[in-house]
């Protein structure tokens, strides 16, 4: 097992290292696409982009979803001494980004690299450091050009409506922890893509039909809402499990979780995951999400006709600069394993 958790997290290096803020998703559309035809799969790409990939096996078909896109920005508008002010994709504090390198990507496939800054961010010039709100009129981007005025910064090919992605600054621990930006959802998708490798290489015998969704719009609550076959029996959306006050879920679990903002999960489907976890001693909690919605929200409010439920590994300061563990991702790993 250890070589598929250590598979696992080379993975969500790699995934991790493209930017993919949602709406500018092509990039890791492609590697997905390259990576599993080069594991001899074939693949179907959605005219949305998501990415759609048959592991095998016959009957009682079953929907695995990760997605791919993560949080980001756009510009909304180059201000009057060359700095960018943003808009933000996803739901998430300003103050989760003030400080944090990014990169502006624009529309004829130039990259620049900049800091979001508080406008107000020398302690040694300004008395409201600490009390300034943080929005869009308080927070920008500093571009690393010699930029002084509007027209500087637009001559540089920069609009409104350019991407903007955050540097992930991902880290793997001696004591096995994995800090990135974008483990929702780059965590779960490593996890697919790491069953998907073993389901090949060891030609497992599948009990049923299975299929990977690879959406690219969740972050803004539209990512399954087309893509899904019509004969799906059960719809599993593999996210994360957020940790917090009140919550079983750490770093080191698969969370099951019972009911989000949406609503509860389908009782029968969530149950047999708990039972599989509980007979396979798998590290595992039961939690509800009062702020949370998922790639099987969406797909159920565009009209999926199929039961549904929710897992993923425990990350901390979700929306933020996250955590989880290896052993999160070898406890979710082992009960997708043990359900197909």
């Amino acid at each position: 097992m250890t070589k598929r958790v250590e598979n696992i997290t080379d993975n969500i290096k790699k995934l991790c290292s493209i930017p993919s803020p949602t709406g500018f998703t092509t990039d890791i559309e492609n590697y997905l696409k390259g990576l599993f035809k080069e594991m001899g799969y074939s693949v179907y790409q959605t005219k949305k982009g998501s990415i759609r990939v048959t592991l095998g096996g016959e009957g009682n078909p079953l929907l695995l979803s990760a997605h791919i896109d993560t949080l980001g920005a756009m510009v909304k508008a180059v201000k009057n001494n060359g700095r960018i002010r943003i808009t933000k994709l996803g739901g998430f504090p300003e103050n989760n980004i003030e400080g944090e390198n990014c990169t502006i990507h624009t529309r004829d496939g130039k990259n620049y690299s900049g800091t979001i800054q508080l406008n107000h961010s020398s302690v040694h010039v300004y008395d409201d450091v600490n009390t300034i709100k943080r929005d869009n009129t308080t927070i920008e981007v500093v571009l690393d050009e010699l930029v002084k005025t509007a027209d500087d910064t637009e001559k540089l090919g920069i609009m409104s409506g350019d991407f903007i992605s955050f540097d992930p600054r991902t880290v793997v621990t001696e004591t096995g922890f994995v800090k990135s930006r974008h483990l929702d959802d780059k965590a779960s998708a490593a996890i697919l893509i790491e069953l998907a490798k073993v389901v090949k290489e060891e030609k497992f015998k599948l009990t049923r039909r299975v299929e990977l969704l690879f959406t690219n719009y969740e972050e803004v609550g539209h990512g399954a809402s087309t893509g899904i076959p019509d004969d799906i029996d059960e719809m599993i959306a593999v996210d994360m499990g957020a940790v917090g006050d009140d919550l079983k879920t750490d770093e080191t679990c698969v969370s099951i979780c019972a009911k989000d903002s949406n609503g509860p999960y389908d009782y029968h489907l969530t149950t047999k995951l708990i039972q599989i976890a509980k007979e396979k001693k798998l590290n595992f909690a039961v939690d509800s999400y009062p702020r949370y919605g998922s790639d099987a929200g969406s797909a159920l409010r565009s009209g999926m006709d199929a039961a549904f439920a929710l897992i993923g590994p425990g990350v901390s300061a979700s929306h933020g600069y996250e955590r989880t563990h290896k052993k999160g991702l070898e406890n979710t790993y082992k009960l997708l394993l043990e359900l197909i």
